[in-house]
């Protein structure tokens, strides 16, 4: 059984009379990457803020390998790191002297510091960027930066809170290749994300997280499965085929759409191969054709009920 090195029990957190968490309660194997999703004012952010310490919940547990973030902050800020929705780097100072401040901040001796921003500029490929002011930098350096610096003293735990917002999808996928090499060095990580197939990328778990509770979790494919099956994606050529096509293959299940046409493929391949084979014997000209699975964005449709914004 894995080791659930993030436990959350009950949650609850009150903004005056208005219950932000209703009793929210999920976990995170040592050494994965969690997803939480959730739309707007679910909760995503108030959750990680209590986890990280820098909120006190008004109810209910969460320990960081096995250490409670109310009983006990101080053992817990020091096996952790967050990576918050906005960098927290000085704009005047350069990128080096901003891993060196931080590094001397969590108490490392100035010549440790020096030594570990080097390597940090190294990882996160900012050596050519080092002596130049962060106001100079550009948004995907900046959010490097700021992940590097996240890092300093290498937590068990990383939280990252919408990591890529506003990033181009260039430096998002530089981001990206660093969470999969921090998760490799045995890192465990936290992200909400405004982007589902950010989470489709790097999650192997996910916790939907709905109105203050935890509404699904599991990893990506038990989510989808919990959707729908594999499904074929039929265009067709000419829209006057539609019926010619829903004949020949009304037996393999209900079928949706019009000019491009949607059916279970409960068999994967075969019925894709099975497919193929019957629309050719009728004579019909396809545009495209796919086995595709349920998404995220159907995942999170289904059970929330909202649409996916790009602001989520």
């Amino acid at each position: 059984m894995d080791y659930m090195i993030v436990q959350v029990k009950n949650l609850r957190k009150y903004f005056g009379k208005t219950e932000v968490l209703r009793g929210i309660n999920f976990s995170a194997p040592a050494g994965s990457v969690l997803g939480m999703l959730g739309p707007n004012s679910a909760g995503k952010t108030t959750t990680i803020n209590c986890l990280t310490t820098l909120l006190k919940p008004d109810d209910g547990s969460a320990t960081i390998a096995g250490y409670d973030v109310v009983t006990q902050p101080a053992a817990v800020r020091a096996l952790i790191g967050l990576t918050g929705q906005f960098a927290a780097v000085d704009e005047e100072l350069t990128a080096r002297e901003n891993l060196v401040l931080f590094g001397r901040l969590l108490r490392l001796s100035s010549v440790k510091a020096a030594r570990r921003g080097a390597e940090l500029l190294e990882q996160f490929d900012l050596t050519a960027a080092a002596n130049l002011r962060v106001k100079k930098l550009s948004g995907g350096m900046r959010r490097r930066l700021d992940l590097a610096i996240s890092i300093v003293t290498e937590p068990l735990v990383l939280f990252l809170d919408e990591p890529t917002t506003g990033l181009d999808p260039y430096s998002r996928r530089q981001v990206w290749n660093m969470v999969r090499a921090l998760k490799a060095q045995g890192m465990t990580i936290l992200l909400t994300t405004q982007y589902l197939e950010e989470a489709d990328e790097l999650a192997d778990w996910i916790v939907v997280i709905d109105r203050g509770q935890a509404i699904a979790q599991g990893t990506v494919d038990e989510l989808k499965n919990r959707v729908g099956e594999t499904f074929c994606e039929l265009r067709l050529a000419d829209p006057g085929d539609e019926q010619k096509v829903r004949g020949s293959l009304a037996d393999l299940g209900e079928i949706t759409g019009s000019t491009t046409l949607t059916l279970p493929a409960a068999k994967g391949v075969v019925t894709l191969t099975e497919v193929l084979r019957r629309v050719e014997a009728i004579g019909v000209n396809l545009t495209d054709v796919s086995l595709r699975r349920p998404s995220l964005d159907d995942v999170f449709f289904a059970l929330t009920g909202h649409t996916t914004d790009p602001h989520f």
